[in-house]
């Protein structure tokens, strides 16, 4: 809470930091809505909000967010999808309704190719495995050591089946030659009060939803899924550091119903990127322990077909189906 907390009183300090020349320079039709489809206070929601409190500077309109919740987001995604022609809407979205939901839903009620386009991708997060502190686990060689002695018995807890986590875990068993028993909770707060009890051997959840029972001393993390250490955890190695050929990412973008037109998209897009290079907005971004990225919608374009690459062989692979 201090951290986020933090973050919003930098971005406050932006709020008249923009020149009115900047507002004037691509002004929308009426104001703009950015809709999440997660509660308030996630790190889905504290982006949006974030974003949203600069964007109105520079468009020179009231922008909105509004909180559309239920069934993991898709919701949101639906309403977007059915947005009238011209409507000022965003959505902030993540891969578990861009990217998972078509794959596992027979229906998911929209099709994520066809009727969106990307206009921002504003965050990253990491993955990461965690033990309870109380766990004679020490890292990720003394668990893969434990489990060529207990073969079978790898099971490993997750915030929701058919999750990123989910995937991740499934990853991680084919890279370290074991087949994981995957336990889906009903959010992050029943995995992790089990994980800190000892009830739950292993759990694999987001870095920013871990990083604060880390730093607590209730669990301990093994291993983070980034490509390098984490700025905020320095002392955890990587999954390649550990000898495991395994890196991978979540991420926040901002998307725009079909029918809007590719001039405005541009201009959001542009708009929005400016917004994440400015420091101060980093800095709130990363005291929300997620790293901050400023890309247009090409940009955004382009790393979501490669992030498209990544995850949908495993989640094919899988074979996991979900009920509607």
């Amino acid at each position: 809470m201090r951290k986020w907390m933090a973050g919003a009183a930098v971005a406050a300090t932006l709020a008249g930091a923009v020149p009115l020349a900047c507002a004037q320079q691509a002004p929308l039709d009426g104001a703009l809505t950015i809709v999440v489809g997660y509660p308030p206070g996630g790190s889905s929601d504290r982006i949006a909000r974030l974003v949203a409190d600069r964007l109105k500077e520079r468009v020179g309109v009231p922008v909105v967010v509004e909180n559309k919740t239920g069934a993991g987001g898709r919701i949101a995604a639906q309403g977007l999808h059915a947005a009238p022609a011209g409507q000022n809407v965003l959505m902030l979205a993540n891969p578990a309704v861009m990217v998972v939901a078509p794959l596992v839903y027979a229906q998911p009620g929209y099709d994520a190719q066809r009727d969106f386009k990307p206009v921002s991708l504003v965050s990253r997060y990491k993955f990461a495995l965690a033990v309870s502190a109380g766990s004679p686990i020490q890292d990720l060689g003394g668990l893969r050591q434990w489990l060529r002695a207990h073969p079978g018995q790898f099971t490993v807890g997750v915030p929701a089946t058919g999750s990123l986590p989910h995937f991740f875990a499934l990853m991680l068993g084919r890279e370290i030659g074991q087949d994981p028993e995957v336990v889906g909770y009903r959010g992050s707060a029943p995995l992790i009060s089990e994980l800190i009890g000892g009830i739950l051997p292993q759990g694999i959840d987001t870095l920013d939803t871990l990083l604060p029972q880390h730093r607590a001393g209730k669990i301990r993390i093994l291993a983070v899924s980034g490509d390098a250490r984490d700025a905020e955890l320095k002392d955890v190695p990587t999954f390649r550091e550990e000898g495991v050929n395994l890196a991978a990412d979540g991420w926040n973008a901002f998307f725009a119903p079909a029918a809007m037109p590719d001039a405005k998209i541009g201009r959001l897009g542009a708009d929005i990127a400016a917004i994440l290079r400015e420091p101060a907005m980093q800095e709130a971004v990363r005291a929300a322990y997620l790293e901050p990225v400023a890309l247009d919608a090409g940009g955004t374009a382009d790393a979501l077909a490669a992030y498209r690459k990544q995850w949908e062989p495993v989640v094919r692979a899988s074979g996991f189906k979900a009920e509607q």
